[in-house]
């Protein structure tokens, strides 16, 4: 399927490893010209890499997005932004009794203000433009919170809440600018490993025990996979998705147990 979208440029947040690197490598099959942000070097060199594979631009900017200098650096590489995507990791699991002021700023700034900058410095661009799409990665988490992610379940809610006002304002959607949130479950990353390990001592249970027992209490018996995360983001950036908007899609391989 031609998504419609060869030739424009696309801002990929945190894209050298992980969720961060489906998309931008899903983006980059389609034609897409990239700009990927990511603290670690060598990692994103090597998605820079093997994404001009496929015939497209790629510039790749060493910086924290958490940052206004970081952000203002990968603004400044893109020509012109028509695809955010916009990621960061997230806080460190725990209890909440351990997180103080500083804990949570760091968590807000990373999984709630910084997402929301990048959108005011594009959206208006975009519906100038007559296109643009906004594609935040957030968490399944945010449906169906959980316990040790304390941190990353307020942050996320609160960017959650606010992209449900801003994608319905008709100076973006009826300029075709469209904005989304995207929630994986549980794919096969870094990230959720820490997660499970950490909620296994804390049970002071075995880690593999506890991240099988989570792989089989998914429907389909398997973690996702950065590819098929990638593939869907690419299409929530497609020329076909533009009538949808304000939506949270969750991407979870059946895990979450309710209708809506």
């Amino acid at each position: 399927m031609e998504l419609g979208i060869r030739g424009r440029w696309a801002l990929v947040c945190a894209g050298s490893k992980g969720l961060g690197r489906g998309c931008a490598l899903a983006l980059a099959a389609q034609g897409v010209n990239l700009v990927i942000t990511a603290r670690g070097r060598e990692a994103l060199q090597r998605t820079a890499d093997e994404a001009r594979q496929r015939g497209v631009e790629v510039r790749a900017v060493v910086g924290d997005i958490t940052t206004p200098e970081g952000r203002a650096e990968a603004l400044a590489a893109a020509p012109q932004v028509d695809l955010l995507v916009t990621n960061a990791g997230g806080p460190p699991p725990g209890d909440f009794r351990d997180w103080d002021e500083t804990a949570w700023l760091q968590a807000l700034r990373a999984n709630m203000l910084t997402p929301i900058a990048l959108m005011r410095a594009c959206v208006d661009a975009m519906a100038e433009r007559g296109f643009g799409r906004v594609v935040n990665i957030t968490s399944g988490a945010v449906k169906a919170p959980i316990e040790v992610l304390g941190l990353s379940n307020g942050a996320r809610a609160g960017l959650t809440g606010f992209v449900a006002g801003l994608a319905r304002d008709p100076r973006l959607a009826a300029r075709n600018v469209s904005i989304n949130n995207l929630l994986p479950g549980a794919f096969d990353t870094e990230r959720l490993r820490a997660t499970l390990a950490a909620g296994a001592a804390r049970q002071q249970r075995d880690a593999a025990e506890v991240i099988e027992a989570r792989r089989q209490a998914i429907p389909a018996r398997r973690f996702g996979t950065a590819e098929e995360f990638g593939a869907f983001c690419a299409f929530l950036c497609s020329a076909q998705a533009g009538y949808l908007t304000g939506q949270n899609l969750l991407l979870d391989g059946g895990a979450y147990p309710g209708v809506f």
